[in-house]
């Protein structure tokens, strides 16, 4: 850093915080899936990321339709694809827990394994089907420019939009599950089922459609990752594992926690980056999550939450 003037690195930490933003509503879109998945329903889904990848492949196939049949939607087919990708996953997740998960509650080694197993069998579907080389999506000109603060910072508008996005679909889930009422009854049937049942809640189809929830917001995510890099039928594997972390650091049973980890490792993680090599980078954010989770051992903004 002494070769850095002082201006230089402020300008470089508020563009390397920006360029993070993406990262970090990667983070929080899967975590808020695994905010319901796990932290609500108990359950430990390995497969979580082969739901983004599902998003992102299908935000590419609908660019790719639109580019080639209506290219007078290029600049506007973001807002039927973000939907669109939600209700792919949304589907297949629902059918997940129909045909699999629905066995397996509280038996969470089994859920894990079997959650494993469905993430290979999903990488190999898309290779499959869709093909084993990497393919982006067509990206509207109004996402790819940038603002400029300054003359030596400039912010990308994609950032600034998918951060927006972000804020929203979190601020939704969180009347969804307070003010709705699917959403309280998720919450009631995960805190006693037997309980909720005894009131006549269909308690199996509330779990089906909380698990499809999750799995849609994750397919969201996929939606917003090609707008930072290309998909691939393994690119989910590399967001799994900081995904559980972002949710376990801010706390299980807290949204408002989940955001800030997930906008704390993001940007740390964006900054390391551009000082260090990738792989020290990263061994020196799992240190930090390391400190962090011996200082708060239930995450920065754990609720109590009954089980």
């Amino acid at each position: 850093m002494g070769d850095y003037t002082a201006q230089e690195i402020y300008s470089i930490l508020v563009m390397q915080s920006f360029s993070g933003v993406s990262l970090m509503c990667i983070y929080v879109l899967m975590g808020l899936g695994l905010y319901i998945i796990f932290g609500q329903m108990g359950v430990i889904n390995m497969a979580h990321a082969e739901f983004l990848v599902l998003g992102s492949y299908t935000m590419c196939l609908f660019s790719q339709l639109v580019t080639e049949h209506i290219p007078a939607l290029t600049n506007y087919y973001v807002f039927l694809a973000i939907p669109l990708s939600f209700g792919v996953a949304f589907f297949v997740g629902y059918m997940v827990e129909w045909l699999l998960i629905s066995r397996l509650y509280k038996r969470p080694l089994d859920t894990l394994l079997a959650t494993w197993g469905l993430s290979l069998i999903m990488q190999q579907c898309f290779r499959t089907f869709i093909g084993a080389r990497e393919t982006s999506a067509t990206l509207p000109e109004w996402l790819l420019g940038s603002w400029s603060v300054s003359d030596s910072i400039d912010i990308p508008i994609s950032g600034l939009v998918l951060l927006v996005l972000t804020a929203a679909l979190t601020i939704g889930l969180v009347l969804y599950t307070t003010r709705t009422r699917m959403g309280l009854r998720m919450r009631a049937t995960t805190q006693n089922r037997e309980m909720t049942g005894a009131l006549g809640i269909n308690t199996k189809m509330t779990d089906r459609v909380s698990f499809g929830i999750a799995c849609g917001i994750s397919g969201i995510a996929g939606a917003f990752f090609t707008t930072m890099a290309s998909t691939s039928p393994s690119a989910g594997t590399n967001y799994i594992v900081d995904s559980f972390l972002v949710l376990v650091v801010g706390g299980l049973g807290s949204l408002l926690g989940l955001f800030i980890s997930g906008a704390f490792l993001a940007l740390l993680s964006s900054i390391l980056e551009f000082f260090m090599t990738g792989s020290l980078a990263k061994v020196l954010l799992y240190v930090i999550i390391f400190i962090v989770l011996m200082r708060f051992t239930k995450g920065l903004f754990s609720d109590k939450v009954r089980t």
